[in-house]
């Protein structure tokens, strides 16, 4: 079984704030103490954290839940609780995050030592020291800690590699990254060989430096979810130049065109960007019978079905195997990557807008529905986070918040849905009664 694990679904939950806390200061010689508790810590952060040294994200595989610490409650004396330390999750090079509940991406985590904090903590609730007031000098209310963040989330990992080999299986991707590079992928006389993406750094004569990816072969139908393109399709869009490695010998009776004009078909249908990237037609096996006949046809009908104006793409004939033309092939990849820019990944609309914590004025407050035993139901963020730092066994705290479900129009709402004296509402599994 392949240890290479390139997606995963993880759910992460930041912590909460502490509770704030209800005391009195009580002390022998000080007369008509007042409010003395203090407020909750902050609840910790969910924080991704880029490892060079990680490869994949098998680590994911076993450990799906991520839950961050809850701060410290408020105590006496007006001393605030502690805030609880940040959940470190490390995560590999090359690691996008989406939410999985809208799609949209919310970081693309290639930078070494990298941090985005995926979920934040609550902010700590209120001791009753807060709430003190000339006409209540002596509050008995707190809050509850604020809840943290909550999220599932979708990792991808796409490899970074500047150039990506492509092809057919057996084409002979997997030797050239052989003896390009220290790499030492599987090889062999049969089909996907390569069942997970091999990487390898290249140095040229000239000093400079570059990393290659064999990705495991492509064939017709990959974008579709044929063989394992869909599965590794995804590793070629970091490249910036794309090795396109084509067997010249036709040893396995394919005509080495249509397997170049298959492959690109593939690549556009997959994304239509990858066919932004510059293209260096590799013609391999030059060492075998027929080679040098089939690349003159070849190049006869790329510029046959070429675009007059287009510029074609560079053709190098090598062989893996006696190493023929490959210092050539390596100075024109290195050559064209000091020219080629990088290539946006994702555009605006699929990147998640900068995050609010805050409340959206625009948003409505509280939504009612009515339920399917006739109790009227209650929701929203704002309402439901007025709820959750409630402390409900505090008869002033449970005043204030009626207040201010009246001060939201909550109750002159569910007057005009057709409320009555004595309906029940309910806000998550808490009810009460609604009183005209």
């Amino acid at each position: 079984m392949s240890m290479f694990l390139d997606t995963a679904k993880i759910q992460v939950k930041a912590g909460n704030g502490g509770d704030g806390m209800v005391a009195f200061r009580r002390e022998k010689y000080v007369p008509n103490g007042g409010p003395w508790g203090g407020d909750g810590g902050r609840g910790g952060n969910v924080v991704f954290v880029v490892d060079e040294g990680l490869r994949t994200l098998m680590d994911f595989r076993y450990n799906r839940h991520f839950k961050a610490q809850s701060g410290e409650k408020g105590m006496t004396k007006g001393m605030h609780g502690r805030g609880a330390e940040d959940l470190i999750v490390r995560v590999p090079q090359g690691t996008t995050v989406r939410d999985a509940e809208t799609g949209k991406v919310l970081t693309d985590l290639v930078e070494n030592g990298q941090e985005f904090i995926v979920a934040r903590g609550g902010r700590g609730g209120r001791g009753n020291i807060r709430f003190a007031t000339p006409k209540n000098p002596a509050p008995e209310i707190s809050e509850n800690g604020e809840p943290g963040q909550e999220r599932e989330l979708l990792l991808e990992l796409k490899v970074l590699a500047d150039v990506g080999l492509v092809g057919f299986p057996s084409v002979g991707k997997s030797t050239l990254l052989s003896v390009i590079t220290a790499a030492k992928p599987k090889i062999g006389a049969y089909h996907f060989t390569t069942i997970v993406p091999n990487l390898g750094m290249v140095r040229t004569h000239s000093g400079e430096s570059f990393a290659v990816a064999d990705l495991p072969g492509l064939i017709e139908g990959a974008s579709q979810g044929v063989g394992l393109g869909t599965q590794f399709l995804r590793h070629i869009e970091r490249t910036r130049v794309i090795l396109h490695v084509i067997d010249m010998s036709a040893s396995e009776g394919r005509d080495p065109y249509e397997d170049y004009l298959a492959i690109n078909k593939e690549l556009e249908s997959y994304n239509l960007r990858l066919m932004e990237r510059p293209q260096i037609i590799v013609a391999n096996k030059m060492d075998m019978p027929d080679s040098a006949e089939n690349l003159k046809i070849f190049k006869e009908k790329l510029a046959a079905n070429y675009d007059e104006f287009a510029e074609l793409p560079q053709i190098f004939p090598i062989s893996s195997l006696t190493k023929q033309g490959l210092t050539t092939l390596l100075d024109a990849t290195a050559e064209l990557l000091d020219k080629t820019p990088e290539f946006l990944l994702y555009d605006e609309s699929e990147m998640e807008e900068e995050a609010y914590y805050g409340f959206d004025e625009e948003a409505p407050a509280f939504e009612i529905s009515r339920d399917d035993d006739a109790t009227w139901v209650l929701s929203g963020d704002k309402l439901e986070k007025l709820f959750n730092m409630t402390n409900f066994d505090r008869d002033e705290a449970v005043m204030k918040f009626a207040r201010q479900l009246r001060g939201m129009g909550v109750d002159e709402a569910l007057r005009a849905r057709g409320a009555k004296d004595g309906d029940l509402v309910r806000i998550g599994k808490f009810e009460f009664e609604f009183v005209d």
